[in-house]
């Protein structure tokens, strides 16, 4: 067997990008439930998430109040205590990539953050979570 083909079968232990964001959109949901910062539900993890997922979380920590503006000032008529806590929290996700010069291209980042939101929130999650983004991604790259 080729060693390319050999590779592909060996399964690996480092999830997806989109497994990540997966994690990482978990462990702010449960910082909001217990109120508490994102970097101390991650310290508390008995084993640490990936870099990426880790990375993600410190990121949309560090740039949480420039994200709630962003968003609060795109979402005209629909503040950020009204939104449901999954959209928020994969919007702050989004921004936080999109406020990363070295993020990820600005399609794959709706697109993650538009699925999630299909996923994990309601069912208009999708397109009020990418006409946000899209306003905010005009501002910001």
């Amino acid at each position: 067997m080729p060693t390319d083909e050999l590779r592909a079968t060996v399964p690996t232990d480092e999830p997806t990008r989109h497994q990540s964001r997966e994690r990482a959109l978990g462990l702010l949901y449960e910082a909001e439930l217990k109120r508490e910062a994102p970097a101390a539900v991650v310290g508390a993890l008995a084993v640490p998430p990936d870099r990426f997922t880790a990375d993600l979380v410190a990121a949309v920590q560090r740039h949480r109040v420039r994200a709630d503006a962003l968003v609060a000032a795109a979402s005209i008529g629909w503040p950020l205590e009204r939104m449901a806590v999954v959209d928020r929290l994969v919007l702050r996700m989004a921004v936080a990539e999109l406020l990363d010069p070295e993020g990820p291209p600005t399609a794959v980042v709706l697109d993650e953050a538009v699925e999630l939101a299909k996923t994990y929130s309601t069912e208009e999650s999708g397109a009020f979570v990418n006409g946000i983004l899209r306003t905010v991604a005009a501002q910001v790259r």
